[in-house]
């Protein structure tokens, strides 16, 4: 009974997560700030997650300027805009280290300052996706997204039916190499499957989508999922915490479902800037 409501409260929060992906989707087109937006409050969050699993939340000259960044860098979309910004939270932080050198040390500012940086500007890709794409950016955003989280569904199933073999027992002791493998191949079938469907039922059939882009963004996808999950799990053990927070039942915090997406985000809006995905 307990696995069973386990299953349907993952279920729950997935499809809650859903809607809003799909909400966000619908309207792009005539408020294209919702995709912005919601990356902002997702960044907000998991930059408050990870100091909060550090016990740094109480460092409020690092935690404000840190937080109105992540909340800032999604809307800064332009090479200058954004290096300015970057600057000006550099410049802020450090300057709150030296004011209250006697309460902040340097390894408070350099941790708040790597999370601070990494986070925000990772998912920003997606907004970065969705700006190069045009017409089709949503469905790069689509893309990237699910590469992620269908390698995470994917080794939790075939690692749940066919595991045996440990990947990472000192780092997820539940992850292993069967599943690692069924993430891999699941990735790519779906990565496939989103191209045909979207190939086949965009307006007019006026597209076409490039199958072999997609089956190396379900690959490394896969890869690099893998890699942005065991590093958050590095960092929960090293926190000794299970999950980030308990903000999506039966998932965790939002670093939970987003730790891969941070890692696959920024590699497909660099692959698909040099091998385009969608052609007309």
């Amino acid at each position: 009974m307990k696995v069973l409501n386990s299953i349907k409260e993952r279920l729950t929060s997935a499809l809650a997560i859903l809607i809003l992906m799909a909400a966000v989707v619908l309207c792009n087109a005539r408020f294209p700030a919702a995709l912005n937006i919601v990356i902002a409050m997702i960044s907000v969050m998991a930059v408050w997650e990870i100091t909060a699993a550090l016990q740094m939340t109480r460092q409020i000259a690092l935690m404000v300027p840190s937080m109105i960044l992540a909340a800032v860098l999604p809307f800064l979309t332009g090479l200058f805009a954004q290096g300015m910004g970057l600057f000006i939270y550099t410049v802020v932080l450090f300057s709150a280290m030296i004011l209250y050198h006697s309460v902040i040390t340097f390894r408070e500012v350099a941790i708040i300052y790597s999370m601070s940086l990494l986070i925000p500007t990772a998912l920003q890709a997606l907004v970065l996706l969705r700006d190069f794409g045009s017409s089709h950016g949503m469905f790069h955003v689509i893309v990237a997204i699910f590469s992620a989280w269908v390698a995470d569904a994917g080794a939790y199933i075939f690692g749940s039916l066919f595991g045996k073999h440990k990947l990472c027992p000192n780092i997820s002791p539940k992850k292993t190499v069967e599943g690692a493998i069924g993430g891999i191949v699941a990735d790519i079938l779906i990565m496939l499957l989103f191209g045909l469907i979207f190939q086949d039922f965009y307006w007019n059939k006026t597209v076409h989508v490039n199958f072999f882009v997609l089956a190396a963004i379900g690959l490394f996808g896969a890869l690099l999922s893998m890699l942005g999950d065991l590093s958050f799990s590095i960092i929960k053990r090293s926190c000794h915490i299970k999950d980030f927070s308990e903000l999506i039942p039966g998932h965790g915090g939002i670093l939970d479902r987003f730790d891969s997406v941070i890692f696959v985000a920024p590699f497909v809006c660099l692959f698909v800037r040099i091998f385009p995905m969608v052609y007309a």
